[in-house]
């Protein structure tokens, strides 16, 4: 187990819903590694470098502690959980049997208006992974996917998906990010629309397992061509 130490994290801007900040930023940090797995971690020391209280950490922490991400420390704080190759693995086989098929079922299904909002958040998330903002990049990935899913009409997939796609951890991100290589992967989102919109099952369902593959490449080296 690694020792407490004291990652820094930059503040958060107040304008923004404070729980909700904290959550998408601790979440940010264990998902890309900048909080590493089996790092014990106090509520008011991050939220120190947060700029907040620790109530909203201590909250975000309780949160995470249900998604699996972290583990409660007795009389010390948080544990950052550590994810193995075969837990991954296992993510990954989930992941495989519920989301390709489920998007194969909306092809051709999304109204205009979703369709529009689809193509904002693909441009947001384009627009992140140039600047390097992986807080905005990984939030955008999961609103988007997660409306695409909505059209599948079973609320729990939905969910399902959503929570197995927040448990991966994407070490490699950061190292995309800094090549200047993520914002080409995230334009792919655009060609997954435009399978939807066409009404081409077939070809929205191997993009996405496409997707979900590289995964494992990001996982560890950032060898992958998306952050899904």
């Amino acid at each position: 187990m690694t020792p407490a130490t004291d990652p820094v994290l930059t503040p958060l801007n107040p304008q923004q819903n404070l729980r909700q900040s904290v959550m998408e930023r601790l979440r940010t940090a264990i998902v890309t590694g900048e909080l590493a797995e089996g790092t014990v971690v106090s509520a008011p020391a991050l939220g120190a470098q947060l700029g907040v209280s620790a109530t909203p950490v201590r909250e975000a922490m309780m949160d995470l502690t249900r998604e699996g991400m972290v583990a409660t420390v007795k009389n010390k704080g948080f544990r950052v959980t550590a994810l193995s190759d075969e837990e991954l693995a296992q993510i990954t086989e989930v992941r495989l049997l519920v989301e390709p098929p489920a998007v194969r079922s909306v092809a051709g299904r999304v109204p205009s208006a979703d369709l529009a909002r689809l193509r904002a958040l693909a441009d947001e998330n384009i627009a992140a992974a140039r600047a390097g903002d992986l807080r905005t990049y990984l939030g955008t990935d999961v609103q988007l996917h997660a409306l695409l899913l909505a059209h599948a009409g079973n609320p729990l997939l939905q969910q399902l998906a959503t929570d197995l796609r927040r448990r991966t951890r994407l070490y490699g991100l950061r190292g995309l990010a800094a090549a200047g290589t993520l914002a080409d992967s995230a334009a792919e989102h655009h060609e997954l629309i435009d399978l939807v919109e066409a009404g081409d099952g077939p070809g929205a369902e191997e993009l996405i397992r496409r997707h979900i593959g590289h995964a494992n490449g990001l996982w560890q080296t950032g060898d992958g061509h998306d952050g899904d």
